[in-house]
């Protein structure tokens, strides 16, 4: 997976599920992580469980103001940044679009388009200083292909997937590789609501059908490692299983 030490990677969406394992992850590969979401209680317990070379930071991503007083304690604390991972994402509201809760349908761009972009526009110029980094944006299946009921959330991760290829096309010669995981049904809350909702084909499958946490965990480390400057700009299939062969998963 490669030797983190010296880095630092700052993981948003990091109370549970993708994010927590993403952090673990790359704590066990020797870097320094700053875990952020809105529920501080459990980014605290997460980071006290992984040690001092852990960071909590509680705040809403999809505040134009938290991000930057985000990344500010980053540099503070660890004096650089080398990784963001744009875990950060709301599914809610699943609904048809003329029973869609208006509320609800912008607050999920507000956290998982906006949230995006507010994130990768604080750690830029931090990265362009010191030579280079990675910004790595969780994506899905949904941001290629429509699904009945998830019109905001189909939407807000196509335009996620967009930010990500904008930004290998604006920042590439200045050493930001710029990369998309797509990492299929994981065994998430957020497939529990899925499966309460009823809607589409997705909510049909069992609990079986999904990877664990840990497979998207070890896939992003493997992505942002030192020998995958060939991924800058691409979006990798997790349910591809020649990238799983590769990151040794199967």
């Amino acid at each position: 997976m490669g030797d983190f030490k010296q880095h630092t990677v700052i993981i948003t969406g990091a109370s549970r599920g993708i994010g927590a394992a993403t952090a673990r992850e790359f704590a066990a590969l020797g870097a320094n992580v700053v875990v952020t979401a809105r529920s501080g209680d459990d980014i605290g317990a997460l980071a006290a469980d992984i040690g001092p070379q852990a960071m909590a930071i509680a705040g809403d991503i999809g505040d134009p103001d938290f991000a930057p007083q985000l990344v500010a304690r980053a540099m503070d604390t660890f004096g650089r940044i080398d990784i963001l991972i744009n875990n950060a994402a709301a599914l809610h509201p699943i609904a048809r679009m003329a029973e869609a809760d208006v509320a609800q349908w912008s607050a999920l761009i507000d956290t998982n388009v906006k949230g995006v972009f507010y994130a990768n526009r604080a750690v830029l110029p931090h990265m362009i200083a010191q030579g280079g980094g990675t910004i790595l944006t969780v994506s899905s299946g949904a941001a290629h292909s429509a699904l009945e009921g998830w019109s905001a959330y189909c939407a807000s991760k196509a335009a996620a997937a967009m930010i990500t290829l904008s930004l290998h096309a604006e920042y590439h010669a200045q050493g930001i590789r710029a990369m998309g995981l797509s990492p299929g049904t994981v065994a998430t809350q957020m497939q529990r609501d899925i499966k309460a909702s009823g809607i589409n084909p997705v909510s049909e499958l069992e609990w079986s059908d999904h990877i664990p946490p840990e497979w998207p965990a070890r896939a992003m480390a493997w992505m942002c490692g030192n020998v995958r400057d060939d991924l800058a700009g691409m979006e990798i299939s997790l349910r591809d299983e020649n990238i799983r062969r590769a990151i040794g998963l199967i």
